[in-house]
């Protein structure tokens, strides 16, 4: 397994759908070398519940390695395409980890 990514957004919950779409989108489009370099990439809407503190959508995405995360982050004309349109629905936090996982059961 490689680096795994966990992002939570704190938007409007009317605002969810379109991001949404917007991660439908990048799934399809996000290449490296005119090939998906993405592993595997989910979203959804976080459930109501006090332990999400406020965080409203979260997306996990995959990648083979940290080399593939930067380019992610810096040079993926998908993943920009996404970030434009996310700082258009009111978002008022934005929460990254990542990890290799030592335990997989």
């Amino acid at each position: 397994m490689g680096i795994i990514r966990i992002t939570m957004f704190k938007i409007p919950r009317e605002n969810i759908p379109k991001l949404l779409e917007n991660y439908r989108v990048l799934a399809k489009s996000a290449t490296k070398d005119n090939k998906p370099y993405i592993l595997s990439l989910q979203a959804g809407p976080a459930k109501e519940d006090a332990r999400s503190q406020g965080f409203t959508l979260v997306a996990k995405s995959e990648f083979k390695d940290l080399t593939d995360m930067k380019y992610y982050d810096e040079e993926c004309e998908a993943h920009k395409e996404l970030k434009v349109h996310a700082k258009g629905y009111g978002v008022e936090g934005i929460m990254t980890v990542y990890y290799e996982a030592e335990v997989n059961a």
